[in-house]
């Protein structure tokens, strides 16, 4: 009983040196099977595994961020079909640099108060490439949680989202 008290609070200390050293690493706990699909943020460059999600066909997850040119909130919502990443809508406040001025064929601006939304996008993607800001942050929404990529990936981080 004494041993199994000693490995608890090592782990403890462990775990908390990690958490305060920053080197944690986002896992959401679920059962495994070969069914288990997974949205996973890693390093681009190392590799390095951020964070897994499970996710099914027609879940959504969104990324939110200040847009560094017009200083205004962006959010780009995802959705899972056939195994790809498919935009559902892109969210935005203001016009300007760095923003799609023109339609798509199928596309559709339409306004929710303030708020402009593009939807009706026709290409998937197999995988999403962000750099985390370094004076804001971007915020992933996934599973009715909210995450700090900054505080999960870092400032400048190159990551690299894909759904397996």
């Amino acid at each position: 009983m004494k041993l199994r008290l000693w490995y608890g609070i090592v782990l403890n200390l462990f775990l908390a040196a990690l958490a305060v050293s920053g080197a944690a690493l986002y896992v959401v706990h679920f059962k495994d099977s070969p069914k288990t699909r997974i949205l996973v943020i890693r390093d681009t460059v190392s590799g390095k595994t951020y964070g897994r999600w499970p996710l099914e066909e027609f879940d959504e997850f969104a990324i939110e961020f200040i847009h560094s040119v017009n200083q205004s909130p962006v959010r780009e919502t995802y959705r899972i079909e056939d195994g790809k990443l498919w935009p559902e809508s892109v969210r935005f406040y203001s016009f300007g640099a760095g923003m799609q001025s023109d339609l798509e064929e199928g596309q559709k601006l339409s306004r929710d108060g303030d708020a402009m939304i593009i939807s009706g996008f026709s290409s998937s993607f197999k995988e999403l490439n962000y750099i985390i800001g370094t004076v804001s942050d971007h915020i992933l929404y996934i599973n009715n949680e909210i995450i700090s990529l900054r505080e999960l990936c870092g400032r400048n981080a190159q990551i690299t989202m894909q759904y397996r």
